[in-house]
Order: C-alpha cells, then structure tokens, then sequence
C-alpha cells in the first residue's frame, strides 16, 4: 500500500491521438490480424469478454503475508469459468517483489502478464527490448481508450512517453485524484485542551507546542514509515519533494520551462528547517526517522503520542488496537485534511495507479489479440473492476439500496465486522495485483463515511501541476541513473542529519555543493536535455 511512492512525483503523458495513430502506424510490432486465436470477433466498451477457446496466460503475482496465495481462490476459479482463462501465477513474496521482477525480466524468464508495476519502474527495461511497447497496441483497448478519453486523462498518460514516443506500462486509471495519506491526530486530546485542528503547516506546529505545554512528559508527535509520508505531503506544501515523493527528484518550473533538484533547493531548505524546529522543540520524535513502524503504532494506541502518519486502511487498525489498549470510549482519533503551506492548499499526486507490463514475446503469440482483449477487460472495463475488488454479487457481496456492501459472512476492511471471512484472505479480490483504479464511485464504494468526508474536505485543495515527461534516451537514461542513485542516497541521509540536528543547518551550502560534486548539474542537465527534445517533437 506504501508504494504510492513510486509515481507520486513523476510526470504525465502523449495525447489520445498518438495512443490511436500510433497503433496505427508502421511502427506495430505485430500484424495483429495473425494472432487472433481466442479473441472475440467483436469487442466494444460494455462488452463482457470470453475467449472463443479456452487459453492459460502466465503472471507475476506480488504475494501479501496478510492476505496469502490461494490458487484455489474464488477470484481465479470464477474468472476462469466467466471468460475462458486460465491464470498461471507466478508467485513472489511482496517484500522480494521487485527485486525478482528484474531478474526474471533480465533472464529473459518473465511471464506474460508483469503485474504491480508503477509508472517509472518500466523505464530500466524498456532499452533491452524485453516489456512490450503497449501504446502499439491499445487499439484492441477500448475500455482503456474510453476512459482515458472520458476522464480526460491525456496529460498523466504522456509522462509515461519514452524517448521513442511510446510507453510500455498500462497503469491503472482513477477517475479523480485519490489522497491517501495524511495524519491522525487524537481529537479527545485536541478538544480537551482547547487546540483547533490545524490547517496549514504553520498551525500544525502551534498545535505540538500547545500539547507540548500540556504534556511537558509527551513528545506529541512521533511517526511511522520513517517520516517517508509526511515529508512527501509536506514536500508538496513546501514546494520540493522529499520522503515518498522524492522519487527521480525532479522540479518543473512552469514558468522557465526547465527541471531543477528538489532536494538543493531553498524550498527544501525550508522544509528541512521546519521539522528540525519540530525535533529541536521536542515536538516530533528524532526516532521518527529511523524506528520501526510498530514501535511508532505502539506509542500511538497506547497515549504516548498523540499523532501518527496513517491512510484509510491504518486509521481502522490504530482504532483496534486503542481499544484493546485505552478501552472504548476512552479517546477518539481522525484523519485531518493535509495542511497547506508556502506553496498553497495544494495536494500532490497521480491518477494513475499501479498497472502491468507485458513481457515483449506476447506480440510473437498467436492468442495475443485475446490476450489483449483480456487485459482491457479485467483491467479497464467497468464490470472487470468490480469484480477484481468487490468479487461475485451474491457470494462475496449484495447491492442495498444502491450500494454495495459485504455479503452478511463477509468482511472488508472492517465495514461488516461480523463477517466470518474475509474478501481478500479467503476469496482473493480486492487483493492489488489486479483490483486497480476506476470510477470514484467504485473506489468510494469500499470507504467508511469517516474516510468519505476526509475525501470530500480535500476535494478543496488544488492539485499539484502534472510535470512533462522526461524521456531519457537509452544512453542518457543510463548516465541519469549512474548519477541519481547516488545523488538520491545522499539526499536521505542528509535529510535526516539537518532535521534531527546531527549536522547544523548552517552547512546546507556546503551540502548543496556537495550535491553537484556527485552530479546534481550534470544529472539537471540530462533531464532538461530529454525534456527539450520532446517538446520540440510536440
């Protein structure tokens, strides 16, 4: 769930009319005409797919410890039965996940089917030829195509273009911008003392110094992921990327049209001076940054602390383990609005989710059209997604009154807490190797009402601007990730040196001159460069 992280900083993406010419055009890898084994005649958006002859397609499977591999789940025996195809998984812990998706990308071992894949991660495989250029492709989509289209999703779709004017991920679709992350302060402690909740960063801090003054014994605030999520959120409101977000550490300045470093900037400076104060205050715990996440979770639920990091899924489990700890009754707890700061009530992000890569010898397959066909169904039609996260309607879950609620023995995510079972431990939906994006009432159809106000309230924040692409070509993407993997390594460990105090803040010129001793121009230089020769291109 944390590797949001992944795209939360990168750029946007080409125009419908390049994903539809470019199928079009000589540059298709395959006569699609010759690979029709399975497919359907005809294949439109609302239509519900099934191969004309049974297939199996291989795929990766990111493998969760709390929600285990079954291969006797519901989600694959009816799936199977529904359109004809049989899924081959190949299954990979999540902690090992990545690491083993480039090996076997690398040997040339890969399934078909690369599932939990975010934008930006394609890019290291794109110049060895092994992930197929899908934008060739997307013709045989129309369910991809039709909600690109309908939710007017060009822009985020560009910044996946590679220097060769295609891109080789699907990510999953959102119809609006979905904030996750943001923290949860204990609101009975707020209210008994008389402290507002806080709006901007700014207040945030008066808010700390207030419990402080209080609980002269309590350090008020201390984190989990160390400090990755609020350093991302904040790293917006400040005008830079830290944490989460800091990802190819990138800037778009809209007004010169050139790419900056975040991180050896005056707004990472300020970002950077703003927790130091938290820390040297004693208002934010300097083992935010290093502990492990449940030691941070135990000094929450147990009172020690009065605000944590969280997203939806963490507030419900906080909520638990405070009433095991505190007893019911005994507090209360929400998610606040992400506050605003120097750069405005902004909120980063993307509406592109997690999606696939298809490893390249599909093209080569005479079921590939099916294989296709399949992919935009599961994926990007309105039926396949709510079976991918909500599962059968009258075994896993029922529609009442015009919402879909879990089946009376079922429960998700703490919304039927009777249910015996649970949606993704024993029926396998809703389970992020294939339960990606849709409609926001899809996406709201699993959110508490506390979770639906959180999302209304920051509905009225603006987005962050999409960035453009930087479609590196083969041999600058090479010097840009020799360059940046140090640079990046360098940013994380300063980062955390200027906020807990152990280096003075008075050396950040030396720090940033220490940044282009690594590469920080060259690697600004490369981008830029990259940058300039697609918009000529436009």
């Amino acid at each position: 769930m944390i590797r949001r992280r992944d795209f939360l900083g990168l750029a946007s993406v080409i125009t419908i009319g390049l994903m539809v010419t470019s199928c079009d055009s000589e540059s298709a890898a395959v006569d699609t005409s010759k690979s029709r084994t399975g497919a359907m005649d005809s294949f439109g958006v609302g239509d519900t797919f099934k191969a004309t002859a049974p297939l199996t397609f291989s795929c990766l499977f990111s493998d969760m410890p709390s929600y285990a591999y079954k291969k006797d789940w519901l989600f694959f025996t009816k799936l199977a039965a529904d359109t004809n195809v049989t899924l081959d998984a190949t299954v990979v812990p999540s902690s090992d996940y990545e690491q083993k998706r480039s090996l076997l990308i690398s040997s040339g071992n890969a399934p078909e089917i690369i599932a939990k894949t975010y934008p930006g991660q394609e890019s290291a495989f794109v110049s060895s030829g092994a992930v197929l250029p899908v934008s060739d492709y997307v013709d045989l989509m129309p369910n991809f195509q039709d909600k690109v289209k309908k939710w007017k999703l060009e822009p985020e779709i560009e910044g996946l273009t590679q220097a060769d004017g295609k891109y080789y991920v699907l990510p999953g679709l959102h119809e609006e911008l979905w904030p996750d992350y943001t923290l949860a302060v204990r609101t009975d402690i707020f209210e008994k003392n008389n402290i507002a909740i806080p709006k901007t960063w700014d207040e945030f801090r008066e808010a700390l110094r207030k419990l402080k003054k209080a609980y002269p014994d309590v350090v008020p605030f201390s984190d989990r992921f160390n400090g990755n999520a609020v350093l991302n959120i904040a790293g917006t409101a400040f005008g830079t990327v830290s944490g989460w977000g800091l990802v190819d550490g990138l800037v778009f300045d809209e007004s010169a049209k050139k790419f900056s470093f975040g991180a050896g900037s005056g707004e990472f400076k300020a970002l950077i001076t703003y927790f130091n104060s938290l820390v040297s205050e004693g208002l934010m715990d300097p083992e935010s940054f290093t502990q492990p996440d449940d030691s941070a979770v135990q000094k929450f639920v147990t009172g020690k602390s009065f605000v944590i990091s969280t997203n939806s899924q963490n507030i419900v489990t906080y909520r638990t383990s405070m009433e095991q700890s505190l007893g019911k009754g005994n507090f209360a707890i929400s998610k606040i609005t992400v506050p605003g700061g120097p750069a405005g009530d902004v909120i980063g992000g993307s509406r592109l989710e997690n999606g696939i890569m298809l490893n390249s010898s599909v093209a080569d397959k005479d079921n590939f059209v099916a294989l296709i066909q399949f992919i935009d169904w599961l994926f990007y039609s309105d039926a396949g997604q709510e079976y991918s996260k909500w599962g059968v309607k009258g075994t896993t879950y029922d529609v009442v009154n015009g919402k879909r609620t879990p089946a009376p023995d079922v429960n998700f995510l703490g919304l039927n807490p009777k249910g015996t079972k649970d949606l993704r431990v024993d029926y396998g939906f809703s389970g992020g190797n294939f339960a990606y994006g849709g409609t926001t009432d899809l996406l709201q159809s699993t959110m508490n009402e506390e979770e639906l106000k959180f999302q209304k309230d920051m509905q009225s924040k603006t987005p962050k601007a999409v960035a453009p692409p930087v479609p590196f070509s083969d041999t600058d993407r090479e010097q840009a990730t020799l360059v940046l993997t140090p640079l990046k390594d360098h940013v994380k460990q300063n980062t955390l040196k200027f906020i807990t105090g152990q280096r003075p803040l008075g050396e950040f010129d030396a720090y940033v001159k220490e940044l282009d001793a690594k590469g920080q121009s060259k690697y600004v230089e490369l981008a830029n460069k990259a940058y300039k020769a697609y918009a000529e291109k436009k």
